[in-house]
């Protein structure tokens, strides 16, 4: 007579139990040890045929553990590329699309090249560093001395923006030389920039105009209206 259940000592389950960290590492932990443990017993089996269609098994399951993807584009390739990273590249068996290799999912990206780490005007703003540039390529003549003028031009709506005060146009000149490397040099020129008073009216007439995240709209009142109740034209 075969018994069903076999008592065990108390003491030996103890000492046997298993501790997440004497555990195998899990390379992708989202999906959990069981689906771990699914891929290695796939990856040990001996018939191709036979890994094909544990692999196809353990697919299914993986796309039901993320319903919520099914709809998104290559979703199924995801999931390929995933259990040959979790099988550590053990895994062979045919899949419908390219293989990925380690020597590609341990390259490093391309360290970003950012436009200036410090720099000094900051109220400027890079694109104002780019026009600059741009209009040292130039040659001389009446397309770059517009250029420049604008430049200036903005160089001054930028720095009332910080500044909210005024500023001689000395000072923007003086910028623009050094911001140039000296190329540009409008300190000894009798050039006049745009009013203060009229650029601080175009930086005011800007920020009205971009709404604040979250601000109630009022709505319109017309006359022997109420708020939320429009008058229609052909009501008597």
């Amino acid at each position: 007579m075969v018994t069903k259940y076999q008592k065990e000592n108390a003491n030996d389950v103890v000492f046997n139990l298993e501790y997440n960290s004497e555990r195998q590492h899990l390379i992708i932990p989202e999906y959990g040890r069981h689906l771990q443990k699914l891929i290695d017993q796939a990856t040990a089996i001996e018939d191709k045929a036979e890994r094909n269609k544990a692999a196809k098994y353990i697919i299914q399951v993986m796309g039901s553990l993320n319903p919520h993807l099914r709809d998104v584009p290559d979703f199924q390739h995801k999931l390929w590329d995933q259990i040959f990273i979790m099988s550590d590249f053990r895994l062979d068996v045919d899949s419908p699309y390219p293989i990925p290799s380690r020597e590609v999912l341990v390259l490093k990206p391309d360290v970003l090249k950012y436009p200036q780490n410090f720099p000094k005007y900051r109220f400027y703003g890079n694109n104002i560093k780019y026009m600059i540039d741009v209009a040292n390529k130039w040659d001389d003549g009446e397309m770059k001395n517009a250029l420049v003028k604008v430049i200036a031009n903005h160089m001054k709506k930028s720095y009332l923006s910080w500044n909210k005060d005024t500023v001689k146009d000395d000072v923007i000149f003086e910028h623009l030389y050094e911001l140039s490397d000296g190329k540009i040099n409008l300190t000894q020129s009798s050039e006049e920039l745009l009013n203060t008073t009229d650029l601080m009216r175009t930086n005011k007439r800007v920020s009205n105009k971009i709404m604040p995240a979250g601000a109630a709209i009022k709505p319109k009142i017309t006359k022997n209206a109420k708020p939320g109740n429009p008058v229609h034209k052909n009501r008597k």
